[in-house]
C-alpha cells in the first residue's frame, strides 16, 4: 500500500532505534507501516508514495495557520540570509519574549529555551528553588516531557507502548513526583492535607492533549488554583500543546485561570523546535544569572526558530479571528463525528480546535476513562481514514489538532471517509 515509505522505514531501523526519533511515529499503537512524509502545503501531507493526506496533526499543534504558511516562510528565508545561528543575544528574543508577555500578561518575564521538554524541566526546577520546597503534583495521564521526574503515569507514548514509567528512570528521581488524578479535587486535596508543606508546585495541561483530548471540568483548575494560594504552592500550566492554540492568551485566557508559571512551545515556534517557560518576575528573578538557579541552553532563542516564532504570534495576535474560524472548524469536524457515531458508541471530546474520539466509553474525563475505551476500534478507524486520504493521530492517546488551512472540501473527504467506514 505504501512501498516507499516501507523502504525507508526498514531503512531507518536498521540506523534508528525503532526507525523513529519520537516513539509514536512508529504506528506501534495502531499498526501497520508509518507514512514518511516528504512535503507539505497549507492542509496537506504528501507522502514518500506522493499521495496526499488532510493534516489533523499538524506536527502536533504547532502549524495551527497550516503548512509553508506565507509570512512564516518568508521570515525564515529572510533570516537565513544573516544567519542559522550566533550563540550570542539579538534583537530577535526580545521581540519574541515581547510577544508572549503582551499576549499573555500573566507572564511577566519568560525565559526560551529548544524544547517544551526543557521549559518544563525548568519551570519545575524554578518552582523549587523559589518555594525551597521538593514535591510536587502532576496527573496522571499529563505529559510533560521525558525528564525523569515526569515519567510517571505519563500519557501518550507511553500509554501507547503500555509502559507504566521508563527504564533508566532512577527511583530517586520520582520519590517526589505525587500523582492525582485528572479532574478530581478530592485526589488532590488529599495530597495537600498530608504533605502540604513540602510541595513546591502543581504542574497540570489545562486541557489534556496525551490521553485524547479532555477538557477541565468546571471548577477543577479553579480549585487548583486556590489550593496553591492556600499552601504557597505555584500553579504551573503547562501550555506546550494548548499555549496561543486556544485564544491569543492561550489556556489561561480561554479558561480565565491565573497561573504563576505557564510553559510554551509548538506554535510559538511555528513549525520549528522551540519552547519558553515564564510568570510572574518575582519568581523567575530566581533564575541565574539574577538568582541561584541555574538554567542554560546553547541554542535558545536561535535565530531561525524566533523568525519563525515571532512571524506566526504576530499574524495571531493582529488577527484573532482566526480563532473563531478555526473553533467553526473543529465544531464541523464534531458534528461529522456524532453524525457517525452515536453517544452510546463513543465519546468526542473536543474544546476549541483540540479534538479526539473514544469509542465504547460513556464519557472520558481522565486517565482511567482513557484507559479503559474500546482503543483497538480507533485503530480500524485510523486506516480507513488514512485510505480515504486523512491523517489522523497514530493513537486513541492524542488529540487531533486542527489548522486555519482545512477547507469545506477537506472537510468533505471527512464525511466521504467517515460515511464509509465499517466498524
Amino acid at each position: 500500500m505504501y512501498p516507499q515509505s516501507q523502504l525507508l522505514f526498514e531503512r531507518s531501523k536498521r540506523i534508528i532505534p525503532g526507525g523513529v526519533n519520537s516513539p509514536v511515529r512508529a504506528f506501534g499503537s495502531v499498526g501497520g507501516t508509518p507514512l514518511f512524509i516528504k512535503s507539505s502545503k497549507g492542509s496537506r501531507l504528501v507522502d514518500a508514495d506522493g499521495r496526499d493526506y488532510v493534516d489533523f496533526i499538524n506536527s502536533w499543534g504547532p502549524m495551527i495557520l497550516g503548512h509553508q504558511f506565507e509570512p512564516v516562510i518568508k521570515a525564515v528565508q529572510k533570516q537565513l540570509t544573516k544567519g542559522v545561528s550566533y550563540g550570542c543575544p539579538t534583537e530577535a528574543e526580545h521581540t519574541m519574549a515581547s510577544l508572549i508577555t503582551e499576549m499573555a500578561p500573566w507572564v511577566e518575564a519568560v525565559r526560551l529555551t529548544s524544547s517544551g521538554t526543557e521549559a518544563c524541566m525548568s519551570a519545575l526546577r524554578v518552582a523549587r528553588g523559589y518555594t525551597g520546597k521538593n514535591k510536587f503534583i502532576k496527573f496522571a495521564g499529563n505529559y510533560h516531557g521525558h525528564a525523569d521526574p515526569f515519567l510517571v503515569k505519563a500519557g501518550s507514548g507511553l500509554l501507547t507502548f503500555a509502559v507504566p514509567g521508563s527504564a533508566g528512570v532512577p527511583e530517586g528521581a520520582t520519590q517526589d513526583t505525587l500523582i492525582a488524578e485528572y479532574n478530581d479535587l478530592d485526589s488532590v486535596q488529599t495530597h495537600f492535607e498530608r504533605e502540604g508543606d513540602r510541595i513546591a508546585a502543581i504542574i497540570v495541561e489545562p486541557v489534556a492533549g496525551n490521553m485524547g483530548c479532555i477538557p477541565p471540568q468546571k471548577g477543577f483548575l479553579e480549585g487548583l488554583r486556590t489550593l496553591c494560594n492556600e499552601y504557597g504552592a505555584v500553579l504551573i500550566l503547562d501550555e506546550v500543546m494548548t499555549g496561543f492554540r486556544l485564544a491569543p492568551g492561550g489556556a489561561a485566557e480561554r479558561l480565565r485561570i491565573n497561573p504563576d508559571m505557564v510553559t510554551f512551545g509548538k506554535v510559538i515556534g511555528g513549525g520549528m523546535p522551540v519552547g519558553a517557560f515564564g510568570g510572574k518576575a518575582e519568581i523567575m528573578n530566581v533564575l541565574a544569572p539574577n538568582g541561584p538557579v541555574y538554567q542554560a541552553g546553547t541554542l535558545s532563542g536561535n535565530p531561525i526558530a524566533t523568525a519563525s516564532g515571532i512571524a506566526t504570534l504576530t499574524y495571531l495576535k493582529n488577527n484573532p479571528e482566526v480563532y473563531s474560524k478555526i473553533d467553526a472548524t473543529t465544531t464541523k469536524i464534531e458534528a461529522l463525528l456524532k453524525a457517525r457515531f452515536p453517544e452510546k458508541e463513543a465519546t468526542i471530546n473536543r474544546l476549541g480546535s483540540m479534538i479526539s474520539i473514544h469509542f465504547g466509553a460513556a464519557r472520558v474525563a481522565n486517565y482511567t476513562d482513557a484507559t479503559n475505551a474500546q482503543n483497538d476500534r480507533f485503530n480500524g478507524l485510523f486506516h480507513h481514514l488514512l485510505k480515504a486520504g486523512v491523517y489522523l493521530p497514530p493513537s486513541a492517546f492524542e488529540s487531533w489538532f486542527i489548522s486555519n488551512a482545512i477547507s469545506e472540501e477537506d472537510l468533505l473527504r471527512l464525511e466521504v471517509g467517515l460515511e464509509s467506514f465499517k466498524d
